[in-house]
């Protein structure tokens, strides 16, 4: 019985280091999506209370990576109650008409310059559906990858207006900025592969206006 066990786990490490590309699961409790809207006499902070995302990173060739973000829309908060159930009703969100939203990455590009940091700058585009109207967009990310876990870190603007809300527009800023956090639990713990050994990270973060692309 030892014996079957000790080569059922030398099976699974052997095909954790022979597989580039890696599922991995998202760490709810650590990751976040928050927004900052602004207006002429002021700003708000919210985010979204629940989402789910999926990735598959490449280690060997990290720009066919996959990533997928679905975001439940009536989980969404912000700093004022008032504020949260107009942002839940057809001016913004309209949640009951539009549960989701959702962003599926299509390329992962790397400029090749890095950052003071030595970190490896490059975007990620993908399309952003919302209120039923998908658009392209491109988003500056930072990953930081560890033997236990990947980690994004994005921080782009948003312009409304491209998905049809319009609210307010005039006296609240079409331009929302939104920042991520994502954190991957790694399924195959170990040393990190070979496409990212010695490398920080493989795309790096500032803010873009991602709806502008």
């Amino acid at each position: 019985m030892m014996i079957r066990f000790a080569l059922a786990i030398a099976v699974a490490v052997g095909a954790c280091q022979v597989q580039a590309a890696e599922n991995l699961a998202l760490d709810a409790d650590k990751s976040k999506i928050e927004f900052v809207g602004k207006k002429t006499d002021g700003q708000h902070v919210g985010g979204f209370k629940s989402f789910k995302a999926k990735a598959i990173a490449d280690f060997d060739q990290p720009a066919t990576s996959k990533l997928e973000i679905v975001i439940d829309t009536p989980s969404i908060w912000s700093d004022n109650d008032k504020l949260t159930n107009h942002l839940k009703n057809p001016d913004f969100f309209d949640v009951r008409k539009h549960p989701k939203v959702t962003f599926t990455a299509t390329k992962i590009s790397t400029t090749g310059e890095e950052t003071a940091a030595g970190e490896e700058t490059s975007t990620i585009s993908g399309n952003l559906t919302m209120l039923g109207k998908t658009v392209p967009v491109t988003i500056p990310a930072k990953v930081d990858v560890s033997d236990e876990q990947v980690q994004i870190n994005a921080t782009f603007k948003l312009d409304r207006t491209k998905w049809g809300m319009n609210y307010g527009v005039g006296n609240i800023e079409n331009d929302v900025e939104v920042k991520a956090t994502l954190v991957f639990v790694r399924y195959c713990s170990g040393k990190v592969q070979s496409g990212f050994r010695g490398r920080k990270s493989i795309l790096a973060s500032g803010p873009v206006d991602a709806g502008h692309h």
